[in-house]
């Protein structure tokens, strides 16, 4: 009754592993959700490991709804003449992420200005970007003003790794990993949203369950110059980890 903006449940046990608590936890979301919602959640969640949700959405609290996912290409463009992109491809903590949009090349040059718009709310310089017109012609085939700074091998190699067909359109995240997971994080989920998301398909189904697990307990804040934790410091370190 002190916080009505809150509805949260406290677990008090002991002698519980981890399996144990999240299959505990597990059962009473799919009951709650069954008797109130008539709505029956998958058993067992599906689990994926924090690195590889980092890796792949730059988030760890990923909208699996939005059928985007993260290509990295950092060491595709380490030795491209692009410096927006060669600079974090070699710097210790960059980064540099594709994200195609299926059947993005559609959109307007004022829609795409304005997700570059968008991304830097969240640190982000600007948004680079490329229109598959023809994905056989190679470059050729391109639209984009950045095209011209890319090499042959660096933009056969992002083709292939994103998989983009004729019509796609490729969105790009360079800087350090933490400016490009929060900015391109959240373009997938606006872009995946958004009434051309919806449209396309890129959105689907009401409910996605996911634990994320394997988290780190600490990261390094540069600024500060000190070891902060992740989430709260009051966990206990899975076996094997505690020295």
């Amino acid at each position: 009754d002190r916080q009505p903006e809150f509805t949260q449940i406290d677990v008090e046990t002991s002698f519980l592993d981890e399996t144990q608590i999240m299959g505990l936890m597990e059962a009473m979301i799919r009951k709650v959700f069954k008797e109130t919602l008539a709505i029956e959640l998958p058993n067992p969640f599906p689990r994926m490991g924090y690195a590889e949700t980092m890796r792949r959405f730059g988030s760890d609290k990923p909208d699996l709804r939005v059928k985007l996912v993260f290509t990295d290409v950092t060491d595709a463009v380490a030795d491209v003449d692009f410096k927006v992109f060669a600079t974090p491809a070699t710097a210790k903590d960059g980064r540099v992420v594709a994200l195609r949009v299926p059947g993005g090349a559609e959109m307007s040059r004022g829609e795409i200005d304005g997700y570059g718009e968008f991304v830097k709310i969240y640190g982000a310089k600007g948004l680079a970007w490329i229109k598959v017109n023809d994905v056989a012609k190679g470059r050729d085939g391109l639209q984009s003003p950045i095209v011209k700074n890319l090499h042959d091998a660096a933009i056969a190699e992002i083709l292939k790794r994103t998989g983009a067909k004729d019509g796609d359109l490729i969105f790009f995240g360079a800087d350090k990993a933490k400016v490009v997971n929060d900015a391109i994080g959240a373009l997938r989920v606006k872009v995946g949203h958004s009434e051309f998301g919806r449209a396309r398909g890129l959105v689907q189904g009401e409910w996605e369950p996911l634990w994320v697990i394997d988290f780190p307990m600490f990261e390094r804040d540069e600024e500060a110059g000190r070891w902060v934790a992740v989430h709260h410091p009051f966990t206990s370190p899975k076996e094997g980890h505690e020295d």
